[in-house]
């Protein structure tokens, strides 16, 4: 039996560390211009402008109108470093978290964005907390993450508003509060933060932190989808298809699930194959199903692998080819694909595609019972 199962997680706290650009490089460099630009920025940057210094450390790290060179990026900062300014010092300390022009160095990355944190410089004090709370270059310190990211949240930096609230929500090492959560996931929310919109919605649809309200959490759920991110976009649709936030609507899942699968999302693709071999939201089409099966499939996605292998199997939308059939069982069944392991079994057992071998029947049968097994016995979050 074919089956289509995709989880649906809460987004977590997924912090990157950030550069910080001046606000004159926004727009660094006219395209048309691009060799003026670059003089003109080197000029001033040898005359002590820190900006200029700042936006040449830019223009190397990017490669933006000339050869990206992450030493020569670093020797700019270091310059408008040395004037102290916070913006250089940050960068300087994202190069040495990354191992880019220097030696990969957390120590020294925390040196230098403890340095313009200290100036009230709200990356800094996001990217300081995110060292707290992964412990690098420091020991692990919930509480001093927390400390830093809401020194950054209360200046308004939406990355540090939803890592807050995700620290919150999830009690990492302070206090759970709901109500906290929900305060900084709104502020972010409302700055356009897809994560936070995401997360918002979630919680209007269980209810944590505010009274359960499903069209509030439709609303910021949608916010985060429209955004254009494909994972938001999947997330939405798997929510109408299976009315986590109302009425199941499989029209509007289909939508959604096709806006993340023409972005490439392997799960969008999967399940919006899923919907039309089914005829769910959609008039039912097995070639269409197929076609959006082998995109997943030849991503890597183990459920599409074996969903394409059923469709062999079975001869829909294609001739039957048990050969193919056993082709992407195998493929999906050797990632764990409960599924395909207990049809590899079934086509061992019956000889379908294959010598009829009862052994290597057992053993597929044994390695689905035993990861079934093992699912029952976790309990879910």
């Amino acid at each position: 039996m074919l089956r289509n199962i995709i989880a649906l997680f809460l987004v977590c706290s997924l912090s990157t560390i950030a550069f910080a650009d001046p606000e004159s490089a926004a727009n660094p460099v006219n395209t048309n211009d691009s060799e003026y630009t670059f003089n003109e920025v080197l000029l001033s940057a040898l005359e002590g402008n820190a900006e200029a210094q700042i936006e040449l450390g830019h223009l190397y790290r990017e490669g933006t109108g000339i050869h990206q060179d992450y030493t020569e990026a670093l020797r700019w900062y270091r310059e408008a470093a040395s004037q102290g300014n916070a913006n250089a010092e940050n960068n300087i300390g994202v190069l040495y978290q990354k191992g880019l022009g220097v030696n990969q160095d957390n120590v020294e990355a925390v040196k230098w964005y403890r340095k313009a944190a200290e100036q009230g410089f709200a990356l800094a004090e996001n990217n300081l907390g995110f060292m707290h709370l992964k412990g690098m270059g420091v020991p692990q310190n919930y509480a001093e993450a927390e400390k830093s990211f809401r020194k950054a949240a209360e200046r308004g930096l939406t990355e540090a508003q939803f890592e807050l609230g995700s620290l919150y929500l999830a009690g990492a090492g302070i206090r759970q509060d709901y109500a906290e959560a929900i305060k900084w996931y709104h502020k972010a929310a409302k700055q356009g933060h897809a994560s936070s919109q995401f997360n918002l919605g979630f919680m209007y649809r269980k209810g944590f932190g505010v009274k359960q309200n499903y069209t509030e959490a439709l609303k910021w759920y949608r916010k985060a989808a429209e955004q254009g991110d494909a994972s938001r976009q999947f997330d939405l649709g798997f929510i109408y298809e299976k009315g986590f936030a109302g009425e199941q609507d499989y029209v509007e899942a289909v939508k959604w699930y096709h806006k993340a699968a023409e972005q490439g999302d392997a799960s969008g693709q999967t399940n919006l194959g899923f919907m039309y071999r089914k005829g769910f939201g959609v008039e039912q089409n097995f070639t269409e199903a197929l076609k959006w099966y082998r995109k997943a499939a030849e991503q890597g996605d183990a459920q599409g692998q074996s969903n394409l292998g059923f469709m062999y199997e079975k001869g829909f939308g294609v001739e039957q080819d048990y050969s193919q059939a056993i082709k992407w069982y195998r493929k999906a069944a050797e990632k764990g694909n409960t599924q395909s392991q207990s049809n590899l079994g079934m086509m061992c057992q019956n000889g379908l595609g294959v010598e009829q071998d009862y052994t290597k029947a057992m053993k597929w049968y044994r390695k689905a019972e035993e990861q079934e097994h093992a699912r029952s016995q976790t309990k879910p979050e």
